[in-house]
């Protein structure tokens, strides 16, 4: 039966019953307890077979029965090894249930079933058949083995609440030390009997004289005082030292007795330890039927349903069941022997998980070790949608399915989890609240590894937690509510990159070189910036690590990457004065590129920064760099005063004749300042560029023919007589300048330029490059 049609049976048992009825048994599940609403003494009666079909208990229908007993109960025994139970297909090594029924009638072959298929037969009539041959008499102990039975009835009994479980003890007990006692009778019995008839005197009973009752012609006594004399003597020798009343008299007897003494021994320690149980009441089972008792207590006050009261029951019946898994057997053991065990039972299941394909080793390998085993009767719901979660779970065996629950409370299946699945994985990778309702169909073992657990794991390894999202979002289907998921596991993939960027910055910025291996081994991407554009090597760079640099530069960084504010990584160095660094960088290819040089330079000279001046200029930067008012760097240390800088600037090749906005030269700027040592130096440098450079009208005049203006015919005043302008280069002189625009406008009453402010330019040099100039005749002006 599956476990979807033992629900529907139970269930119907269940709905005949009086619900306002109290509980005060456990029901059927895997040790096949009876339920029943009557007398404690049914199962008694049903299990010795003392009542028939109609209620009858009269000893004619029992002897009826017992006519055939041997052969049916033999078949019986032959044909439950077949049977594909909860008890008989779990692995006897793993534990690990198995489904197929070749495998568990080939276990029940090479186990009992020879002892089962000879304990069935009539041995009996073979036994007359045979003509009474003794040897074939010794067959009928193979009946024995149904002691199996016995067992499996007190099992029953001991887990049934309705009976009290000291009165079931003291009972099983008492019926041990009986049976082993009337065992031990008849081998008493036997021993006197097989002897000749000559030496029948020689035997404990032919030679037994109690008071003046003599036992010499023991055969024609009562058969049922010959057996309570054997029992007694059985007895008496169980609970002393074996010599007392009777005794053994032949050499047989004596060893027999030797035997029935050693084994009393034992079970003598047996029984004393059982009631030592007993009083402390340490055993599982009645810890299992005290907590069960209480449970059944729990939900009666407070008049819980029938699904939730069955999956109660069942859940805690499973856990007794299954308690070979439980943790605290291994508890004792060091925590490496407990990986090892971790390891072998579940890395075949783990290792075949989908949403952990591609994973490294080491990451599964964390994950094993950490995972606990539970088992989920069909129908118990495991996660409920929108719920939030905090474990992660792996199919082992068995089958469950996703539902997705509407606002009207309609289920709809999404998928089933057949083995090798997983669940809640979404809710924890994606911090949203569990998608869809988990159910088990089938009776499941899972595997178990907490949120804070696999989080941790995850913080480690960077890259296989990126591979677990990406195997998340190729195992979605392409439905409404998967790519709503979808969605939701995107946005957490690239906020994960954007932590990992931070992570990978924040382990170069410190300086840990160990931790930084780890992340980009790991596959995060060293080129990766942070919200201001900086990169792993920026920050090293500025931060001065030489190793950490070199490392980055060996995994293929961007030596040339800025950031948002135009600094590259040579530049952090620079700024920061850390010259191996910057020498490394600069070996290795970086160029200094600075978008602004000018006000860079000019803000280095306002701060008296000689230093990075230095390493800023040796890196190539041009000293002639101008600001935004055309101005040098020493255009800005002659009207400061600055002479280490200006004799800075000009070793480094500063030029004295860069005029700024307002035509101004640093030598200009100099006498202004008045420092006669600066005027001294400027003057020097000046002469100096004139004999090595030929500088002087060469240069200006090349630099005034590459201004250029626009002219626009009209005065700049007369707004209704606009008209389009020309862009001429300007010449060396304003006649030069007048007679071009004349022509190219066509006005050639043209003979005066203005300016915006309506000025009249008087030499080509008040010209900037780019100005708005205008030409109107001197009657017009």
């Amino acid at each position: 039966m599956d476990g979807h049609g033992y629900h529907r049976e139970k269930n119907k048992k269940e709905e005949s019953d009086d619900d306002e009825e109290e509980e005060y048994e456990v029901q059927d599940f895997k040790d096949r307890i009876k339920s029943s609403r009557g007398s404690r003494f049914n199962l008694i009666e049903k299990e010795f077979g003392l009542v028939n079909n109609n209620g009858e208990t009269s000893m004619t229908s029992w002897k009826r029965k017992l006519s055939r007993e041997s052969v049916i109960n033999g078949l019986r025994y032959v044909s439950s090894g077949f049977v594909i139970h909860p008890d008989h297909n779990r692995d006897s090594r793993t534990y690990r249930t198995v489904y197929k029924r070749t495998p568990i009638a080939l276990r029940y072959l090479k186990s009992h079933f020879i002892i089962d298929l000879l304990a069935c037969l009539p041995w009996d009539i073979i036994y007359k058949a045979s003509g009474h041959r003794e040897e074939v008499r010794y067959l009928l102990w193979i009946r024995l083995s149904r002691v199996r039975k016995v067992t499996d009835f007190f099992q029953k009994m001991e887990k049934d609440i309705r009976i009290n479980y000291l009165f079931t003890r003291i009972v099983k007990l008492i019926v041990v030390e009986l049976y082993c006692t009337h065992t031990a009778a008849c081998i008493f019995y036997h021993l006197a009997t097989t002897l000749p008839s000559s030496q029948e005197g020689y035997t404990w009973i032919g030679s037994l004289k109690m008071g003046d009752y003599s036992y010499t012609s023991f055969r024609e006594i009562d058969i049922w005082k010959r057996y309570t004399t054997s029992l007694y003597f059985a007895v008496i020798t169980m609970a002393t030292v074996g010599y007392g009343d009777i005794h053994a008299v032949n050499l047989r007897e004596m060893i027999f007795v030797m035997i029935f003494v050693s084994f009393d021994m034992i079970l003598g320690a047996y029984l004393i330890g059982n009631m030592t149980a007993l009083i402390v009441k340490g055993s599982k089972t009645e810890k299992f039927r005290d907590k069960m008792t209480d449970l059944i207590k729990y939900m009666n006050r407070n008049r819980l349903g029938k699904d939730i009261r069955n999956q109660i029951k069942g859940h805690v019946r499973l856990q007794y069941e299954s308690r070979y898994t439980e943790a605290s057997a291994l508890q004792d053991l060091p925590i490496s022997i407990r990986a090892k065990v971790s390891q072998t039972l579940y890395t075949e299941y783990i290792e075949k998980v989908p949403l952990l394909k591609g994973c490294s080793a080491e990451f599964i390998n964390q994950i094993v070790i950490r995972l606990h085993e539970e088992f989920f009767l069909p129908g118990e719901v495991i996660m409920e949608q929108g719920n939030v979660v905090d474990q992660l779970y792996f199919v082992c065996h068995g089958v469950l399915e996703e539902v997705g629950i509407g606002q009207d409370g309609s289920e709809e299946t999404v998928k089933l989890l057949p083995t090798n699945s997983s669940f809640g994985e979404i809710s924890i990778l994606c911090n949203i609240p569990q998608p869809y309702t988990v159910r088990v169909c089938e009776l499941c073992r899972l595997l178990r590894i907490d949120k804070q657990s696999f989080s941790n794991i995850l913080e480690i390894y960077f890259y296989d937690g990126r591979k677990i999202l990406d195997n998340l979002l190729e195992g979605k289907e392409s439905n409404l509510r998967d790519k709503q998921l979808e969605s939701d596991i995107t946005f957490h993939i690239g906020k994960q990159e954007a932590e990992l960027a931070l992570r990978v910055n924040s382990a170069a910025y410190h300086g840990d070189l160990y931790q930084l291996k780890g992340f980009i081994r790991a596959g995060a991407d060293p080129n990766r910036t942070d919200y201001d554009g900086r990169s792993p090597l920026h920050l090293a760079a500025s931060r001065g690590y030489e190793d950490i640099t070199l490392f980055l530069i060996q995994e293929g960084v961007d030596i040339n990457i800025k950031d948002k504010f135009g600094n590259s990584p040579l530049l952090e160095a620079i700024k920061n004065g850390h010259d191996r660094v910057e020498s490394l960088l600069f070996k290795q290819g970086a160029i200094l590129n600075i978008d602004d040089a000018g006000s860079v330079l000019c803000r280095a000279v306002a701060r008296g920064d000689s230093d990075f001046l230095k390493r800023i200029l040796s890196n190539g930067i041009d000293p002639n760099s101008k600001d935004y008012d055309h101005r040098t760097p020493l255009h800005l240390a002659a009207s400061e005063g600055l002479y280490l800088m200006a004799k800075l600037l000009i070793e480094a090749g500063a030029s004295v004749f860069s005029k700024d906005r307002w035509g101004n030269t640093p030598l200009d700027e100099g006498r202004m300042c008045g420092s006669k040592k600066l005027i001294k130096l400027l003057e020097e440098a000046k002469s100096s560029q004139k004999l090595e450079f030929h500088y002087s009208a060469h240069e200006t005049t090349e630099k005034v023919l590459t201004k250029k203006c626009t002219i626009f015919p009209f005065h700049p005043r007369a707004e209704e007589q606009r008209r389009p302008g020309v862009v001429l280069w300007v010449p060396s002189t304003m006649e030069e300048l007048v007679k071009a625009a004349s022509e190219q406008l066509q006005f050639p009453d043209g003979s005066c330029i203005l300016s915006e402010e309506a000025g009249k330019i008087l030499d080509v040099n008040m010209i900037d490059d780019g100005q708005k100039l205008y030409l109107t005749s001197d009657q017009t002006h």
